[in-house]
């Protein structure tokens, strides 16, 4: 598994979360079964939860970039996507920006709208990420 098949896998788990209600242990344990490595499956672990730990931070980063938006409003996907990059900006710095930037947009394109990846990636790239 790649660092990208684990944000894809921590994202996917982050939406059963929010949408299917799923409690976070259940869905991480539906999401890691099977054969993966440890390193990526703890990246794993640890996206979803440090971005639920995380999410008020998080929001309070993107609510004014949003221009014109809430968060609430926003597609679920790019909701999830923006407070899971926020989090990694902040707490993985070993993970170029750059990096992160595009992985996010990424996402957002394969899994949202087809403005997603655009909108994801002028957030972030306004996000003063401490």
């Amino acid at each position: 598994m790649t660092r990208t098949h684990a944000r894809e896998l921590a994202l996917q788990t982050l939406f059963a979360i929010e949408v299917g209600h799923h409690e976070p242990a259940v869905a991480l344990d539906a999401t890691l079964e099977g054969p993966q490595d440890s390193d990526h499956r703890a990246f794993v672990r640890d996206l979803v939860l440090g971005t639920l730990e995380h999410s008020d931070e998080s929001d309070a980063l993107i609510a004014p970039l949003l221009q014109g938006w809430t968060l609430d409003r926003l597609p679920t996907i790019d909701r999830l996507v923006l407070r899971m990059s926020v989090y990694e900006l902040t707490y993985h710095r070993e993970t170029p920006r750059a990096v992160v930037l595009n992985e996010a947009v990424e996402l957002a394109k394969k899994y949202s709208t087809d403005d997603s990846g655009r909108y994801v990636n002028g957030v972030l790239a306004s996000a003063a990420v401490p």
